[in-house]
């Protein structure tokens, strides 16, 4: 019996180092050195400015992922079940839009058009609360995979990130899940695309992104500020004038992922960061086989996103103003932030039963 019981725990065990070393997973990772993780220091000190948001009702969704007030003042929502959201200024809040796929970023255009970068179906457009689907891929047939974010220039292009093309938010089953597999690869498939409602025109002007994810148009139209997660950065990208196509850092080794970028009515940006940064995937940066691993273990003991509120607004060269954090994350996962006309902020989250404000 003894030596039955040997033999068993041998053959699981052999077993189970096989599964770890060799059985096939979708990512194929390549190395990199992640910036040695400064934590929150300096511009990003810990504050408890986010530990008491007030509590807004979302009709029973979660995941208001963005916001955005329309010419008419009412907050429209994206949220996790599909729907966009209008909440009036008295609170009166109403289901304005149903059955999109996973709205992530909304805007909204001078006539009232909404436009919504729907994760599981490409670029959205909604007029009078009508729904249409207008770009599922770009010109050269590569289709949009896990459209994130958007923002309107002044000429009504819109610039859109598809934060992904090897890992579609649909067929991974959610956008959390194709986030950690485009990360943790490293491929750097992300990229941002032009689109022009006046010509139909889509095409891709950047490529070679991690995770490409919150934009916002920046000058007179100049230029662009897009987040680059997988490397915790904020980046600038030219789209017009002599320098257009040059890209220039402006904020790196951020203490977070970095998510939502909105222009802020007040002046400058604001940009959330939606979790901590996982020491294991640091760690494990330059090892691609280490990775493979990582993505063999059970969903549990996998680097994972770790709650932290954070916002922070920075001014149009890029310098941190301020921020508003709780390190406790009473609000879960926020996403980023938009400021209303009293000058209150609605934050918003991936995985919240509510939208929060701060007066």
């Amino acid at each position: 019996m003894l030596l039955f019981f040997k033999r068993t725990l041998g053959a699981i065990i052999f077993a189970g180092m096989g599964y770890l070393l060799f059985w096939p997973v979708p990512v194929d990772p390549i190395a990199w050195d992640a910036p040695r993780d400064a934590g929150y220091v300096g511009d990003f000190a810990p504050n408890q400015a986010l530990a008491d948001l007030e509590r807004h009702d979302i009709l029973g969704r979660h995941g208001p992922e963005d916001a955005v007030f329309g010419p008419d003042g009412a907050l429209y929502i994206s949220t996790g079940e599909g729907d966009i959201l209008r909440r009036t200024a008295d609170g009166d809040t109403q289901v304005y839009v149903q059955s999109l796929g996973r709205p992530l970023g909304i805007e909204a255009a001078s006539d009232g058009t909404l436009w919504v970068a729907d994760a599981f179906a490409g670029l959205a457009r909604i007029k009078d609360g009508v729904a249409e689907l207008v770009v599922t891929q770009t010109d050269d047939g590569l289709p949009i995979l896990y459209a994130n974010s958007l923002d309107i220039a002044p000429d009504g292009v819109i610039y859109l990130s598809d934060s992904s093309t090897r890992f579609g938010a649909l067929a991974a089953g959610s956008t959390l899940d194709a986030s950690y597999l485009e990360i943790l690869e490293r491929r750097s498939s992300g990229r941002i695309i032009r689109y022009d409602p006046a010509t139909g025109e889509a095409v891709t002007i950047l490529d070679g992104i991690s995770f490409a994810n919150g934009i916002a148009i920046g000058g007179d139209g100049d230029w662009l500020l897009f987040v680059e997660t997988g490397a915790y950065a904020l980046r600038r990208l030219w789209i017009a004038g002599p320098r257009a196509g040059d890209v220039e850092d402006v904020l790196t080794n951020l203490p977070g992922f970095p998510d939502n970028l909105k222009r802020d009515a007040a002046g400058g940006f604001l940009l959330g960061l939606v979790s901590k940064r996982a020491p294991m995937a640091d760690m494990a940066a330059p090892y691609p086989f280490l990775r493979k691993i990582l993505q063999r273990l059970p969903a549990a003991w996998r680097p994972r996103a770790v709650s932290y509120g954070f916002i922070m607004h920075l001014d149009e060269a890029g310098t941190v103003t301020q921020t508003w954090q709780d390190p406790t994350a009473g609000y879960p996962l926020t996403t980023g932030a938009v400021r209303d006309a009293d000058g209150a902020l609605w934050v918003t989250s991936l995985s919240a039963e509510w939208i929060g404000r701060l007066p």
